[in-house]
């Protein structure tokens, strides 16, 4: 939690670095994603700069949450026709489609960024004086480790997100404490792995469905995020997808969602949690969609869509949509305080470390650090990649009880237990284990 000392010296460092705001030809202190923005991106990107920025300079995250929702408000509340982009006359004559015109209604991202980042300062210099009782409400400590790497891989297509201030960024004010992890794995280049990661959770968070069905919201997010990202896609000529896995722990509960073969696991007193089943091509039910839809299932090395690739749901993909399909599947599980961490991976993980492995791994190293547990993500990523992965991995481990707490009850079984979840969708077919390593495209 952070105190009002800390809260004090980072509004303090902010305003020596930063002692003006910025003039039209100040260089930018943060790098904007794109030239263009439609209006349905500006709240997830300009989150995106700010959450960066802020963390960046060390801010304690629950306030660097809450100023960012507090400018993106103030912001959101101003006219931002201004930076409006008229299209290109050549895209003018060939758009036919409404949607498609009023996707073409861009906003130009570096005036915005511009202009946020003296938003940003203004709330800062306000809350120099006083900070509101909202920043300053006391937050459950997460212990989180995270790690990533490119590994042999030319580029680095992971994206993962770590949000314990889930609340304070969207301003939710109601009692129930809420947090938000995610791993993106993608393919064919970054945008749509980046793209989940900025603007899934803002989807989230302004579903209706958030308050009374948290796993239904993320669902929708997901759908919504794939079809936001194929406007952007068909914009700029992208062919990018990303599988993904999200998990959002509202007060006592788990709710998690996903689509393509990105996992997330539970470990119960030392006992591995089935959650969920990944998709795959070679699944029966996803075999028969693709069909059904006109599509194929070959094996070329590995089970491919359209001897293409090697998911059958994701994010992006705007050539082999509908056969990989943007529906995400969800579940709900009630907590009950006995739970140890969850585990959330992308394949690049998976194919190399058994499941059954993950909890004994774990406690041996929470008993080389005596109880500390941030390094773990690194040991199981090198792990990964000393039995031969070449694929990018990313791994994050949410701690649900004090790592040193596991120790004491010196329990670190091996099992696999099936999970007692409340599914919205679980696929009951489950894919053969993989023994080759396939390329996502």
């Amino acid at each position: 939690m952070a105190c009002d000392s800390e809260r004090v010296d980072f509004l303090d460092a902010f305003f020596r670095d930063f002692p003006t705001p910025l003039d039209p030809d100040s260089p930018l202190p943060w790098r904007p994603s794109g030239t263009t923005l439609s209006q349905e991106e500006v709240e997830g990107e300009l989150a995106e700069l700010a959450m960066g920025f802020l963390t960046s300079r060390s801010a304690p995250q629950p306030l660097a949450a809450a100023l960012t929702h507090e400018a993106i408000s103030q912001m959101l509340q101003t006219d931002l026709s201004e930076f409006r982009k008229l299209p290109r006359q050549e895209e003018e004559e060939g758009e036919d489609n409404e949607e498609e015109k009023a996707a073409a209604t861009l906003l130009d991202g570096t005036g915005l960024a511009r202009s946020f980042f003296n938003q940003l300062w203004k709330v800062s210099g306000q809350w120099q004086k006083q900070v509101p009782v909202t920043a300053r409400t006391p937050q459950r400590e997460w212990v989180v480790s995270i790690h990533a790497i490119r590994n042999t891989r030319r580029k680095m297509e992971d994206r993962h997100v770590s949000l314990p201030a889930f609340n304070l960024l969207f301003g939710l004010s109601d009692p129930v404490d809420r947090a938000y992890f995610a791993v993106f794995d993608g393919h064919g280049g970054v945008d749509a792995a980046r793209y989940a990661a900025v603007h899934l959770h803002v989807n989230a968070a302004h579903q209706p469905k958030l308050l009374n069905d948290p796993a239904e919201a993320l669902k929708e997010a997901f759908r919504h995020t794939d079809e936001m990202f194929l406007l952007k896609a068909k914009r700029e000529r992208l062919q990018s997808g990303t599988t993904g896995v999200c998990a959002l722990i509202a007060g006592k509960t788990l709710h998690i969602a996903w689509l393509g073969d990105s996992q997330v696991f539970l470990v119960q007193q030392g006992e591995l949690v089935k959650l969920m089943n990944p998709h795959r091509p070679d699944q029966p039910e996803e075999w028969k969609r693709i069909q059904q839809l006109g599509g194929y299932v070959v094996f070329l090395d590995c089970w491919r869509v359209n001897s293409t690739l090697a998911v059958s749901r994701a994010i992006g993909d705007i050539s082999q949509k509908p056969y990989v399909s943007g529906e995400a599947d969800s579940a709900s599980r009630e907590l009950t305080g006995s739970e140890d961490y969850l585990l959330l991976a992308c394949d690049g993980f998976f194919d190399f470390v058994h499941l059954e492995e993950v909890a004994s791994l774990v406690h041996s190293h929470l008993v080389k650090q005596e109880g500390n547990g941030l390094r773990v993500a690194e040991e199981l990523v090198a792990l990964a990649r000393e039995r031969g992965s070449n694929d990018n991995i990313t791994v994050v481990v949410v701690f649900l009880r004090d790592p040193r707490e596991l120790l004491e009850g010196g329990v670190h079984g091996a099992g696999d237990s099936q999970a007692d979840m409340k599914s919205q969708d679980l696929p009951s077919g489950l894919s053969n284990p993989k023994t080759d390593t396939p390329q996502k495209s």
